[in-house]
């Protein structure tokens, strides 16, 4: 969708909404149109926008991402316009660009990873003080509803995919099934119940910086594991969900290893690093060559190293083979392919993998969030 079109200048859509009556025709003006994941959106005035774009000191023409293959392009105003629609604040947009910056750094988005039948969603973390400024959800329900920051600057994401992309279902959209994280998926990391430094801090940031750190994502699965207090057990819990069958679409998986904070200290008590987390999930998230056969996964495609039966047509051998390995095979390309990040509430042992898209192994996209200054006015105004 052309910028020019998401912002309409139609009578219907006249930036003077007068009553109740006015906005809710603006709001089925927007769903006629499109401009909508299925939900409601929030009608967006000239004025309005304005306070989004006064966040920032980009230039409202300058291009957050670019998508060759389908030759468009987000600009700060398209990603304000979506930010607004989404039901963000306008304190809100900062972040909301430090992720475009990340989803950019990471480079899956561009290439058209979102159109993908796996049903991909961007999948965002925060960290540093900016959480407790906005009141990002850290804690309990962290991967679900109730707070306005995680979920609109989320929403944020996948509006303008819908908007300024194309990205629509049964259309660009190709996903087979798709997955909740699709309407938002954005986190806070609670460094407070933590007993390591927060995730941005590994990334050269400092603990005082705000970031984000965006991802490409499949799939999140839990794991209860409420009375253990020996790390290996857990950590047994976190490899052989991580190495499941079902998520082997690639010759390698990767991921990153959410855990509550309970779980945290019964790594940390034991002396445990998040390095040597990833180093024992890395070690132990493997599949023998029969459970691979059983699944038709023993060998990969010469063309994309998706994971094939041995006799499929395009079926050559995968890295470990190649390489004359012949036992039990990792899943993960390196202990680097995993994050570790602590979220939730402090009173469970339940944790979860975030299946993560792609080999990966390099460093993350972790962006500093920037603020352009503002008064006490104008941010007053931009909660009204």
């Amino acid at each position: 969708m052309a910028e020019h079109q998401v912002l309409a200048p139609s009578p219907a859509a006249d930036p003077v909404l007068v009553d109740g009556d006015e906005v809710r025709r603006a709001i089925e003006y927007y769903a006629d149109r499109g401009w909508t994941d299925g939900l409601p959106v929030v009608p967006v005035t000239e004025s309005y926008l304005e306070q989004f774009l006064a966040r920032t000191t980009r230039d409202p023409r300058d291009v957050v991402l670019r998508m060759p293959h389908l030759n468009r392009h987000c600009t700060v105003r398209v990603a304000a316009i979506n930010a607004a629609l989404a039901g963000c604040r306008p304190e809100y947009f900062p972040v909301v660009l430090a992720a475009w910056d990340s989803l950019r750094a990471e480079g899956y988005a561009a290439k058209g990873i979102w159109q993908s039948t796996t049903g991909t969603a961007p999948f965002l973390i925060v960290n540093g003080p900016i959480r407790g400024e906005l009141g990002l959800n850290c804690r309990g329900n962290v991967f679900g509803s109730g707070f306005r920051a995680n979920a609109t600057i989320g929403r944020a994401i996948r509006l303008t995919a819908i908007n300024c992309f194309g990205l629509r279902p049964h259309e660009l959209d190709q996903a087979t099934q798709g997955t909740p994280a699709k309407y938002t998926a954005c986190i806070g990391e609670n460094e407070e119940d933590s007993p390591w430094p927060g995730l941005h801090t590994g990334y050269g940031f400092a603990a005082a910086d705000s970031t984000v750190t965006a991802m490409v994502v499949r799939s999140v699965v839990h794991i209860e594991a409420r009375h253990t207090t020996v790390p290996e057990q857990l950590a047994r819990d976190l490899a052989d969900t991580l190495s499941r069958t079902g998520a082997l679409i690639h010759e390698t998986v990767s991921g990153c290893l959410v855990l509550s904070p309970e779980h945290a200290h019964v790594f940390a008590r034991s002396g445990w690093s998040k390095d040597d987390i990833r180093q024992f999930v890395y070690q132990h998230a493997i599949r023998t060559r029969e459970e691979l056969a059983a699944v038709g996964k023993d060998a990969v495609s010469g063309s994309t190293r998706w994971r094939l039966p041995a006799d499929h047509p395009e079926a050559v051998p995968d890295r470990h083979t190649e390489e004359g390995r012949h036992g039990p095979v990792h899943v993960v390309t390196s202990p680097e392919a995993l994050l570790v990040v602590v979220a939730g509430a402090n009173n469970a042992g339940v944790s979860a993998v975030v299946e993560t898209f792609g080999p990966r192994g390099g460093a993350p996209g972790v962006t500093l969030v920037e603020t352009a200054p503002t008064n006490d006015r104008e941010q007053e105004d931009g909660r009204r």
